[in-house]
């Protein structure tokens, strides 16, 4: 316990944060039902958490580094624990998205710290051991998700999707309180405060904007002032970190074209490979009458395929360069997202297989090396700051996605119904619909709209893979004077996170 004892505890933190981004999405058909939620409530309940857990994750590791790494972890945990219970009491959609919210802010806390703390407990080949079960937890509950939370929703219901979290936060409390050293960063660091409401502003500013464009339209006068507050946020937030002492992210960074592709990949990854699948489920389980089991099973292919190829990316592709495996990873899943829109009124989940397959493999690819590839484009001081921008941009990529992508499914089925069935129908209410427009309509409707969303997907991979591979040049010169980076293995704790 005295070994492997900080391990198991930090890991416990990391499954749940981690679960909790992939498990809601067989339940949002039950969700809707339960509590009369509309398809812009679905969409801020998975946004609501990526949101807060991409604004805060860089500054939750600042804090840490002040007030204590471990302290500041099992604030995280306890914080995500309650926000956890008031999801499974939610008494309706908005306090439902209020708590995910919450628990995405307890989720930054817990993420930030998580390798500070390995790290500060093991050293050598120990440490290279811890961070490959991290890594190999962290690809474990991308995984689990979706067939875990359909089981839940199967049996006892949805709302214990998030209940079953509490059981889990009390023993990683403790065991956090008993085994795991305190440690802090440096004297004399600070929080960016002003960089982390600004940011904040700029991220839920653009998501609210492209939510309300679903809704709305592009044009609509709500649409307009969000993207126009956004743009505002990010004006500040750049003014704010020109002047910051520690800010949270050096903007002399984006000089490095290394670095902005690595960005730019991680942020089109998380977008482009999981954007989609909330449609997806929801599409399989109110249409073609799936239960909640069935349609997380169905992202098998995917998640396997994802996991062995990350797998053999540590252990047979050591010396390739990352911008082979990261610009190689989003063509693939460019292909796969293209591959997968061929659905029409007749098609059935077997349609998308062999896009999941391709969408797997290039996860696979572009999971264990994208953290790499930043740390390795910029000095060694600045590593830390690298890492957390690339897990902040993945987790935006994804929010951004889900929100752009749900706005496509919408406006391509207003095509065959009106605006407003059109809504319900993306949302889940495919049952109330029925009797008014026939089971074909709907699912031409749907269809049509997912396959335009695939293809916007796919193109976005392709372009986002093109200029990886662009940016990220063989001969660009990395940390210390180094060459560009190779793809690394999972013991070197760039593990595959989804979502």
């Amino acid at each position: 316990m005295r070994v492997w004892g900080p391990l198991t505890a930090v890991c416990l933190g990391t499954f749940m944060l981690l679960l909790d981004v992939t498990i809601v999405v067989v339940a949002l058909p039950d969700m809707a039902k339960a509590l009369d939620a509309s398809l812009s409530d679905l969409q801020w309940v998975v946004d609501g958490y990526a949101l807060a857990l991409a604004a805060l994750l860089l500054a939750a590791g600042a804090a840490a580094d002040v007030l204590g790494r471990r302290r500041v972890h099992v604030a995280g945990v306890v914080l995500f624990a309650v926000a956890s219970l008031l999801c499974g009491l939610a008494p309706g959609p908005g306090t439902l998205v209020a708590a995910r919210a919450v628990q995405g802010v307890g989720a930054a806390a817990m993420l930030a710290t998580t390798l500070p703390l390995l790290g500060a407990v093991y050293q050598g080949r120990r440490r290279s051991a811890a961070l490959g079960v991290w890594g190999a937890v962290s690809g474990g509950a991308a995984a689990v998700g979706p067939v875990l939370g359909g089981l839940l929703t199967a049996g006892p219901g949805w709302r214990w999707i998030f209940l079953v979290n509490l059981p889990v936060s009390v023993v990683a409390v403790w065991l956090t309180l008993k085994v795991v050293p305190e440690s802090k960063g440096p004297r004399g660091m600070s929080v960016d405060w002003a960089g982390t409401v600004t940011f904040a502003g700029f991220a839920g500013g653009t998501t609210y904007a492209v939510v309300r464009a679903g809704e709305d339209g592009w044009g609509a006068t709500a649409t307009l002032v969000s993207a126009g507050l956004a743009g505002l946020a990010l004006v500040c937030f750049v003014l704010v970190e020109r002047r910051a002492a520690h800010p949270l992210l050096d903007l002399a960074l984006l000089r490095r074209p290394a670095f902005v592709g690595a960005m730019l990949g991680a942020f089109a990854f998380n977008a482009v490979a999981f954007g989609v699948t909330p449609y997806l489920s929801i599409w399989m389980q109110t249409l073609l009458g799936m239960s909640p089991v069935r349609a997380g099973l169905t992202l098998l292919p995917m998640t396997v395929a994802a996991m062995v190829v990350a797998v053999l990316v540590g252990r047979l592709l050591h010396g390739v360069p990352a911008r082979l495996a990261i610009g190689g990873g989003l063509l693939l899943i460019g292909a796969g997202c293209c591959a997968q829109s061929v659905l029409d009124a007749g098609s059935s989940w077997t349609a998308l297989s062999p896009g999941f397959v391709l969408v797997g493999v290039g996860t696979g690819l572009v999971a264990p090396t994208v953290a790499g590839a930043a740390l390795a484009a910029v000095p060694a001081q600045r590593a830390g700051m690298a890492g957390g921008a690339v897990s902040t941009v993945r987790q935006l990529g994804y929010a951004l996605g889900v929100a752009l992508f749900g706005t496509v499914v919408t406006s391509r089925a207003t095509g065959a119904l009106p605006r407003e069935a059109a809504h319900t129908l993306a949302g889940g209410g495919a049952g109330a619909l029925r009797g008014a427009y026939g089971e074909h309509a709907l699912r031409t409707a749907f269809a049509a709209g997912l396959d335009a969303a695939l293809l916007t997907a796919g193109a976005a991979g392709l372009v986002a893979g093109a200029l990886v591979l662009v940016l990220v040049g063989p001969e660009r010169r990395g940390r210390e004077g180094g060459t560009e980076p190779v793809a690394p293995s999972l013991s070197e704790g760039t593990a595959p996170t989804r979502g």
